[in-house]
C-alpha cells in the first residue's frame, strides 16, 4: 500500500450514514401549554444562535482591515504563526492568536491566509456560515498584499469547497498548484472538488499525486474516501488504521479514529463504531462528528437515551442540517413529532442563513426536505444540484425527491445510478428499493431492501423500520 498523508479537510464529503432513534420524555408536572411555551423558546434561541453565528466575529476583521489602513509593519516572513494554531483544539486560541499579530503585523500576507483558513474551518465544525464571508475577506486581503501567493490561493479553494462551489474550488487548487505542485492544502481540496463534482476517475488519480507528493494524514483521509465510493472498504479500512497510527496530535487523532468509526457505523459494525468514537473523543472531548457518529451508534445499538442526549449537545453547539435532522428523526420515531418538528424548522433557518454566507445548500435542502419538508422544494433543489455535479449523492438525492413527489418511474434511474459505482450505503439501497417496489419490480426490491439491512440494520429510525415494513409486504 501506498504511503499516505492525513490533515483535517475544510470540507467533509458527503454521504455518511443516517442517525438512529431515540425520544425524550416531557419532564413531569409540565403543562402542555408550558412545554409548549419551552419549546417555542428553545426554537428561538436556536434561531438566535444561527442569527449570531452569521455576524459573530465580523468586527474583528473589519478592525484589522482598519489597522492596516493606518499604515504598519512590513510583512513578516513566512510562518511567524505556526500552523498548528488554526487546527484541531487549538483552532479558537489560534484564531485569536493571528488576530493579534495582524494588529501589529498588518502586512503578513501568510498569516492573512493562515486567518481565511481558520475561518473556513471554525464555519465547518461550528456550523458557523458567518465566517465564510470573513474568510473571504481575509484570503482577499492575503492576495492584495501579495498577488497569486499560494497559501490564499489554496485557502480559496478550501473556502470555495466548504461552499459547495466545487468548480470555483478546482480552479483555485489548481492555480495554487501552478505556483507551488506541493500545496497540501491544494493537493487535499483538489481531490475534494474532483470527488464532489463526480470525477471519481480524476479523483483517484489526484489522490495519487497528493501522495505522492505530500504523504501525511490530509491525504490519507481522502485517499481512503475516494476507494469507499468504489465499494473498496477493505482498504479504505487499511490506510485510516495507517494514518491513525501515525497521528500524533490530539485533533489529529479524534479526526482520524471518526472516521473510522463513521466507516464502521456504515458497515453496520456498531460496536466498532462506537470504540473508534471512545478514541476520538478520548483525544478530544469536545470533537463535535465523533459526538454525533456516537449518538448514532447508540441509537442503532439501542441506548436510546443516550443517544438522544449526545445529539442535542451537538445541535446546542452547531446546528447543522445533518445532526438537526438526526434529532428529529429519533424525536419521531419515539412518538414525540412536535419535538421533531422544530428540528426540521431549524434546518430550514440554517439553510437561509448559510445561502446569505455564501454557500450553495441545495443538497441540504434536498435531502432533508424530501423526507421532512416541502416535497416540491426538495425536487427543485436536487436538480439544481444534479445540474452542477453528478455525484451518487446527487444522483440519490434526485431520485429520492422524485419518489416523494410521485414520480418514481423516473427516479429508478437515479437510483440506479446512485448504486452503480459500487459505494456500498445502506440509505441509497432502501431509497432504490422503495423505488423499485413502486415501479412494480418487487424482486429488485427485495434485493435492496434486505442489501440494506443486512449493510447496516440500524441505518435509520425512520428508514429502518419502514424497509423491514416494506420487505413483508412485498410478495415472496
Amino acid at each position: 500500500m501506498r504511503p499516505l498523508n492525513l490533515a483535517r479537510p475544510a470540507f467533509v464529503p458527503h454521504g455518511r450514514a443516517a442517525p438512529p432513534s431515540v425520544h425524550r420524555p416531557r419532564r413531569e408536572g409540565m403543562s402542555a401549554e408550558a412545554g409548549r411555551s419551552r419549546r417555542a423558546a428553545r426554537v428561538a434561541g436556536c434561531a438566535v444562535l444561527l442569527a449570531v453565528a452569521l455576524t459573530a466575529g465580523s468586527v474583528a476583521v473589519g478592525n484589522l482591515k482598519g489597522d492596516d489602513a493606518r499604515g504598519g509593519a512590513v510583512a513578516a516572513g513566512p510562518g511567524v504563526v505556526p500552523a498548528r494554531l488554526v487546527t484541531g483544539a487549538d483552532l479558537k486560541a489560534g484564531v485569536s492568536a493571528l488576530q493579534a499579530h495582524l494588529k501589529t503585523q498588518p502586512k503578513d500576507f501568510t498569516a492573512w491566509a493562515a486567518l481565511g483558513l481558520a475561518y473556513v474551518e471554525q464555519a465547518r465544525t461550528e456550523g458557523d456560515p458567518g465566517r465564510y464571508p470573513q474568510a473571504q475577506r481575509a484570503l482577499d486581503r492575503s492576495l492584495e498584499l501579495r498577488p497569486d501567493n499560494d497559501q490564499a490561493l489554496a485557502g480559496h479553494a478550501a473556502l470555495a469547497a466548504a461552499r459547495h462551489d466545487f468548480t470555483g474550488a478546482l480552479r483555485y487548487a489548481d492555480r495554487a498548484l501552478a505556483r507551488n505542485p506541493y500545496s497540501e492544502r491544494a493537493l487535499a481540496s483538489r481531490v475534494d472538488a474532483l470527488v464532489e463534482l463526480g470525477r471519481y476517475g480524476d479523483a483517484s488519480r489526484a489522490a495519487d499525486t497528493a501522495d505522492d507528493r505530500r504523504p501525511g494524514i490530509p491525504v490519507f483521509t481522502r485517499y481512503a474516501y475516494v476507494r469507499e465510493l468504489r465499494g473498496d472498504t477493505g482498504t479504505a479500512r487499511r490506510v485510516l488504521e495507517q494514518a491513525l497510527g501515525s497521528a500524533a496530535s490530539p485533533g489529529d487523532i479524534a479526526y482520524v479514529a471518526t472516521a473510522l468509526g463513521q466507516l464502521a457505523f456504515g458497515r453496520g459494525d456498531h460496536d466498532a463504531a462506537l470504540r473508534h468514537y471512545a478514541r476520538a473523543l478520548a483525544a478530544d472531548d469536545t470533537y463535535l462528528p465523533a459526538l454525533e457518529g456516537r449518538a448514532r451508534a447508540q441509537a442503532a445499538s439501542g441506548d436510546r437515551a443516550a443517544a438522544v442526549a449526545g445529539l442535542e449537545r451537538v445541535v446546542a453547539r452547531a446546528p447543522l442540517p445533518g445532526p438537526l435532522v438526526a434529532l428529529g428523526e429519533l424525536y419521531e420515531a419515539g412518538g414525540d413529532r412536535e419535538q421533531a418538528r422544530e428540528q426540521y424548522v431549524l434546518v430550514e433557518a440554517w439553510t437561509a442563513l448559510a445561502r446569505a454566507g455564501g454557500v450553495n445548500a441545495d443538497l441540504d435542502t434536498a435531502l432533508a426536505a424530501a423526507d421532512h419538508g416541502d416535497a416540491k422544494a426538495a425536487l427543485r433543489a436536487a436538480r439544481a444540484e444534479w445540474e452542477r455535479r453528478r455525484t451518487v449523492h446527487t444522483a440519490d438525492a434526485l431520485g429520492w425527491a422524485l419518489y416523494r413527489n410521485g414520480r418514481p418511474q423516473e427516479a429508478l434511474r437515479f437510483a440506479r445510478r446512485a448504486t452503480a459505482t459500487g459505494y456500498r450505503d445502506a440509505t441509497f439501497l432502501y431509497h432504490r428499493g422503495m423505488i423499485e417496489r413502486a415501479t412494480g419490480h418487487p424482486r429488485q426490491a427485495r434485493t435492496s431492501l434486505t442489501a440494506a439491512l443486512s449493510l447496516n440494520p440500524g441505518f435509520s429510525p425512520l428508514g429502518a423500520p419502514e424497509a423491514r415494513k416494506a420487505l413483508k409486504e412485498l410478495p415472496r
